[in-house]
Parts: C-alpha cells; structure tokens; sequence
C-alpha cells in the first residue's frame, strides 16, 4: 500500500502536484500562499511562489510593484532612498530632499561629500577661494559678503594693516587716533604693557599707562611727594610753581585742610592764618 503524501492544511494529495515545504511540512500552492504568502505593499495582493518577493524593512513587493513612488521607474538592482513610507529612486529623492549647492545650484547627491557652512551647502569641488579660486576644503577660511576668501586671500585683499607691525588684521583690533591696531601691539611707549581695557594717556601722541605717564611727566605734589597725575577729574592746588593734591594742601603745623581758604608761607611751608599770625 503506497504511502499517502497530503497537503499539511487541506490533506490534499500532493501525487503529481506543486507543493512548498515549510518547516518540513508540505503545503499546496494554494494554501501556502493563502497561510504564509507575504502581501505586496502596492498592489495589496498575495505574493505568490511564482513571483520574486522583494523586501525592505518588513515591506514586501512584487518585482514589477517594485519602482519609485514618484516617476515609477523600477527600483529592482538599483539604489533608492526611503521617505514617510514612500520608495524614491536617487534622482526623485534628490530633486525632492537633497541639498542645493550654494555655487553652482545643483543638487548635491546622497553619499557625495559636501561642504556646510551657516546653513548652506557646498559641492566640495565647488567651495573655493573666490580670489585664488582654489579648493577650501578643511582649512580655515573668512566670509565676506556672501563670499568665502581663504585666509592668505582674504588678508591681501580685505584685511586691514596695524599701523605698528604692517601686519593684517583679521580679527579683533583697536583703533586709536583712527588708526588700526592689533591688540598685542597697542602698547604702553615706556613699559610695553598692554593698554587694551586699560586707561591711558598720551604725550607728543605717545600712549602710555597712567603708571609710567605719572612718572615720567607728571608734576609732584609739595605735600607727599607723589606725581599728580591731573586725569578722570583728579583736583590740584597749584601756588609759584608749587602743586599739591587737594588733600595734601594743608596747614603745616595743625593740618587744616587750607583749600578755599587764606594761608601764609614759611618757606615751603604753607600755614593757616592762626599758625602763622606769629610769624
């Protein structure tokens, strides 16, 4: 008696028929693609064992349902990008998604290395040097009116020169006396400190320091020795070629402060009128 060989979900005979093994379970055509077939996601319909199911993503498609959900080009053995459920071929996908370069308007293709600065996007090719016309890559570069210049360019053609060193100035700086300065080289005349954020004067249009300016120039007071420097308002006496801070004009022998008042010399002491009434 011959064995019997049945579909394992109808119990059909399978003598002579198609049949599909599935986990080593023989199936029918039929029930097979009625239990297991996947549904392509176009058409809705069984993929059946006579087709080729092509899947991405646990998506399945018949190959002639397989094409771009824009200019319905095949996407079967060609490369395609994926957006919201929808398939594109790499043109649609582009034209529709990609970057438009910033130089030559095109698009810039999925995978193609490009350039981003602010917002925008360049071609590598086309990122240049709009005065060398020479490829900016990674290297450092300075916008300019919607231009990009690498550095060397940029400091021959735009950047302004310190009036001390020659050099450009490309960031940062000071101007003083409407000249340009780098900050490094805007500098005390006497001790070369920095004067950037400090306050200064000048002589003979010569920056100093308060410090060496006040040593250098200013007058001493008769009082306590210490220069006056006459800046940010600072109030002195000044009596036959003698000068005093307004705190140190006092009388010699009780320390009367004797701004405003009459006073009396003895010598080079100055005196209040009741220490010197003696006189």
């Amino acid at each position: 008696m011959t064995e019997r060989f049945d579909c394992h979900h109808c119990n059909e005979s399978l003598f002579g028929k198609k049949y599909i093994l599935r986990e080593d379970n023989p199936y029918c055509v039929a029930c097979f693609e009625t239990q297991y077939a996947n549904t392509c996601e176009e058409c809705g319909k069984p993929i059946g064992c006579d087709c080729k199911d092509l899947s991405y993503k646990d998506r399945h498609w018949h190959e002639a349902c397989f094409h771009c959900s824009q200019c319905r080009s095949s996407l079967v053995d060609k490369p395609f990008a994926a957006k919201e459920d929808q398939l594109l071929c790499t043109d649609c996908y582009s034209n529709e998604y990609s970057s438009k370069c910033q130089e030559c308007k095109k698009t810039i293709m999925p995978g193609t290395r490009k350039m981003e600065y602010k917002g925008n996007s360049w071609h590598e090719t086309c990122f240049i040097c709009h005065r060398c016309q020479q490829p900016i890559g990674t290297k450092s570069f300075i916008p300019k009116d919607n231009q990009n210049f690498c550095v060397p360019c940029y400091e021959k053609q735009h950047a302004v020169q310190c009036v001390q060193c020659k050099k450009p100035i490309t960031t940062g700086g000071v101007t003083y006396r409407e000249q340009p300065w780098h900050k490094e080289c805007f500098v005390c005349t006497a001790c070369r400190k920095q004067l950037c954020g400090q306050r200064f004067t000048a002589r003979d249009e010569f920056a100093y320091c308060l410090s060496c300016f006040c040593d250098l120039y200013a007058k001493k007071c008769a009082g306590c020795t210490n220069p006056i420097s006459g800046l940010g308002g600072t109030k002195y006496i000044s009596f036959e070629e003698r000068q005093w801070h307004n705190d140190c004009f006092n009388c010699k022998k009780c320390s009367l402060s004797l701004v405003g008042r009459g006073f009396l010399t003895e010598r080079d002491d100055i005196l209040c009128p009741d220490c010197g009434k003696d006189i």
